[in-house]
């Protein structure tokens, strides 16, 4: 679901209905229950669902398994959250509208994977996604970039998987497109690994280590020699000082991994003396 500001839901519901997925389906219902429209608005809220194809290829870019627990903040009919489910994976999805809600339960009902699938009525700015591993969302950037902090505080390794949206500032780690795949609206994946924390004053044997780092990227020096190519990937690290490349894992205010040149590696260790902000 993406969720708009009212003043702005008039003039985006005609342009969110023209881009909609073609054949977008609505979910059966006997002639008592909800049916969702694309292009409805509620309070601050316009549905416009994500196209079958895209939520599998978001939920096969985030690799979701049944290890996982996966959370869709403005969840809709379900349908992110069912996929999940389908995969095996525990899920909950947070929904503003209590028809939505109902209709939800009734989508994973009908699927067979109620047990896994849970839906509750909620604002998506309040709720608790600190046991989420995987994000699976159809968002607007405003409404990204006010998660953006929240995202950032989960455990290192979360995916935040999203439909077309990004998150301002923060580059993802990988982007895919069904476009050619007979998608024609609503045809980009994209996903960001959390990362660790890693900014601050290192000692990496007995040389200081200082790193700087924005979202995955990472620069700083060691022994006052300048680092390359730094990047995380949740709690993997790689950066390369002159010739020797550096891999390796963070476990708090350690790390440790193998320092590789000339076709040799050498294990390294390195521990944090300060915390510093990222």
């Amino acid at each position: 679901m993406i969720r708009l500001c009212w003043s702005r839901a008039g003039a985006a519901i005609g342009l969110l209905m023209l881009l909609a997925a073609p054949g977008a389906a609505q979910a059966p219902a006997q002639a008592d229950e909800f049916v969702p429209q694309v292009g409805q608005a509620g309070k601050d809220v316009v549905w416009v669902p994500t196209p079958p194809e895209l939520v599998e290829a978001m939920l096969d870019l985030a690799k979701v398994t049944p290890q996982d627990y996966v959370m869709d903040l403005g969840s809709g009919d379900g349908r992110n959250v069912i996929a999940a489910a389908r995969r095996g994976a525990r899920a909950l999805g947070v929904e503003f509208n209590p028809k939505m809600v109902a209709l939800s339960l009734r989508n994973a009902a009908a699927a067979g994977v109620a047990a896994r699938a849970t839906f509750v009525e909620g604002d998506m700015y309040k709720a608790d996604i600190s046991q989420a591993s995987v994000m699976a969302l159809f968002l607007l950037p405003s409404n990204m970039l006010e998660l953006r902090s929240r995202f950032l505080d989960l455990k290192p390794g979360s995916r935040i998987v999203a439909n077309t949206f990004g998150i301002e500032g923060w580059t993802p780690d990988e982007t895919v497109s069904i476009s050619d795949k007979g998608c024609s609206a609503w045809c980009t994946a994209l996903l960001w690994i959390v990362p660790a924390r890693v900014a601050g004053n290192w000692r990496l044997g007995n040389q200081p280590l200082v790193l700087s780092q924005e979202y995955q990227m990472v620069s700083g020096m060691l022994d006052g020699a300048p680092i390359a190519d730094g990047k995380l990937r949740g709690d993997r690290i790689r950066f390369t000082v002159g010739t020797t490349e550096y891999t390796g894992r963070v476990s708090g205010n350690r790390m440790e991994g193998t320092a590789r040149a000339a076709g040799t590696g050498t294990p390294w260790t390195a521990t944090r003396g300060n915390l510093d902000a990222r």
